[in-house]
């Protein structure tokens, strides 16, 4: 049974077929090269870093359990992100949605630089960064999940469809009111243009 090598960029395709044969450092480098993605996307979707923890926790468990399901009509990462949104979406329907308290290691992984130099600038950027949750935060779990699965995952709108299962129109028209109710929400913040 070859063994799938870490310094090479591996295809998922290969990856995958790999991990199915009980190769587990392909199993596991298919789902490190995902995970960070699968995290930002169940955070925006959450608003708080436990829960994201959790949901993608979840979500790779059960991605793992079912990799022989993956069929390959969509891209792993595709599945996947369905797999994170769904638990995601589960999560939040279960705890509801918490408040966003903690904001800045979740993205950064620590302080700017320019922050450091200039407290003030840290502190305008955290409070921005929690007028922007609580915008996110009052949209629709289906058009929060289409607009975080766009802006965050840089995923198409083809894939969007295909993972949540609706016409590519309908993620073009979330997209849509997701954009107008998310500037109606900004209009007259100061720092946001």
């Amino acid at each position: 049974m070859p063994e799938a090598q870490a310094d090479v960029l591996t295809p998922d395709e290969v990856l995958i077929g790999l991990a199915r044969e009980g190769d587990r450092g392909a199993r596991e480098e298919l789902f490190r090269r995902h995970v960070g993605i699968a995290h930002r996307v169940a955070y925006r979707l959450l608003g708080h870093e436990q829960d994201a923890q959790d949901a993608v926790q979840d979500a790779l468990v059960k991605a793992l359990k079912h990799l022989e399901d993956f069929d390959g009509r969509s891209g792993f990462r595709t599945w996947l992100l369905r797999i994170v949104t769904n638990a995601s979406l589960d999560s939040g329907r279960k705890r509801r949605r918490r408040p966003t308290i903690r904001i800045d290691e979740a993205e950064t992984g620590g302080v700017e630089t320019a922050i450091q130099d200039d407290p003030a600038l840290g502190m305008h950027r955290d409070d921005l960064k929690k007028v922007l949750y609580a915008a996110l935060d009052r949209l629709s779990p289906p058009i929060r999940a289409t607009f975080v699965l766009f802006a965050e995952a840089d995923m198409s709108y083809k894939d969007i469809a295909a993972l949540q299962d609706v016409p590519v129109g309908t993620v073009m028209s979330r997209l849509h009111y997701a954009r107008q109710k998310l500037q109606s929400y900004l209009d007259g913040v100061e720092g946001i243009s």
